[in-house]
């Protein structure tokens, strides 16, 4: 990993910044080498069996790398993803440096929260510095341990199991995730019913009425009948009686509510339905116009803005776009205001443009 330094300040003092970067988890979690076999270790054993903590990626010595980058440092500011994957990250990263650095009887350990990489945002930051939380750490640990001993355990039993039962099977391996299984469950009941579907015939009777020069579509109230006789009836009827009877008028007003904020299902089913994107490419391009400063973290639950949102400064950074500047002008013109409405799921807020960008500044992709 690349270590970038610079001159600046620092809790008001002048300051030497050196900074470097990991590349996701430093550490993973594994069972020891005597629980590996998998024909001698019965899986039940599993659930109980003690787990260790090992590098990730170990030919990338990101451990190595850190402890030598924190010799000579007197403080540590922790920048990972404001989750609770990035706090359990900065535990691991504590655990690399903490020992390395210069002694001092002062707090020596501080966590950036952020959820933009626009300047603004990282100086509101840098300027608000906190701790790194603990529980929520600790409760990715946890979550890691459920997911290596569930997975491992099952993963284990079903292909014990189905071993030389299906001739056509592939059974060095059959895997079992947590998540990912219940989920291959739901699709494949839903190709069990699209397999054993039967179509059947239906007819229905779709009147029109013209009134000068308004056309209008009329809906059956029946909708549609499974016998042919019968539709042929009902339209005899219709054909024996030309003109139409208004019963009564009813009127309504109607308003179109304004979008929600955006959060990370909506955006995934926006790409699909209007892009034709798959949840990877979509996430996959999202991050990289997260990491280049064009919008928020893109991972986020919310759809509730927080009450110091700017909206008027995001639709001003987007008033000399040639594709949507006019619209944020007009927006800025009516003076709107800020949502009020969604959730607050307490993680992120919802997923913003944060600076303008033009097709020539991006790929296919993130265009």
């Amino acid at each position: 990993c690349k270590v970038h330094e610079f001159k600046g300040k620092f809790l008001g003092k002048n300051a030497s910044f050196r900074v470097t970067s990991v590349i996701g988890h430093v550490y993973s979690i594994d069972f020891p080498q005597e629980f590996q076999n998998r024909q001698k270790v019965d899986p039940v054993t599993l659930f109980t069996a003690p787990t260790i903590k090992k590098e990730a990626k170990p030919e990338a010595r990101i451990a190595a790398h850190l402890k030598k980058e924190a010799k000579g440092c007197d403080y540590l500011v922790l920048w990972l993803d404001c989750d609770r994957e990035g706090e359990n990250i900065c535990f691991e990263v504590i655990g690399c440096t903490k020992k390395f650095l210069n002694k001092n009887n002062g707090k020596q350990i501080y966590r950036a929260k952020f959820s933009s990489l626009a300047p603004v945002d990282i100086q509101r930051a840098m300027d608000n510095l906190g701790e790194p939380n603990e529980n929520e750490s600790l409760s990715v640990d946890a979550r890691q341990e459920i997911d290596l001993k569930v997975g491992v355990a099952f993963s284990r039993f079903q292909t014990q199991h189905f071993q030389g039962k299906y001739g056509n099977l592939d059974s060095h391996l059959i895997s079992y995730g947590p998540c990912q299984t219940p989920t291959l469950g739901f699709c494949v009941d839903r190709h069990d019913e699209i397999q054993t579907f039967t179509p059947e015939n239906f007819w229905y009777i779709a009147p029109t009425v013209d009134i000068k020069t308004f056309h209008i579509d009329l809906e059956w109230s029946r909708k549609r009948v499974f016998d042919h006789s019968i539709g042929d009836l009902f339209l005899s009827i219709i054909q024996a009686s030309p003109e139409a009877k208004l019963e009564s008028c009813v009127v309504k007003d109607g308003a179109s509510q304004r979008p929600k904020p955006l959060n990370t299902v909506e955006l995934l089913k926006i790409a699909s339905k209007q892009l034709g994107m798959g949840p990877h490419t979509t996430m996959v391009n999202a991050e990289r116009l997260y990491t280049q400063g064009y919008i928020s973290y893109p991972r986020t639950e919310t759809t509730k803005y927080p009450k110091n949102f700017n909206l008027q400064q995001v639709l001003q950074e987007h008033r000399n776009s040639p594709n949507w500047g006019a619209h944020s002008g007009l927006l800025l013109e009516s003076n709107v205001s800020v949502p009020t409405g969604g959730v607050d799921a307490g993680d992120h807020p919802p997923i913003t443009p944060m600076r303008l960008a033009t097709e020539g500044q991006l790929d296919g992709g993130m265009w």
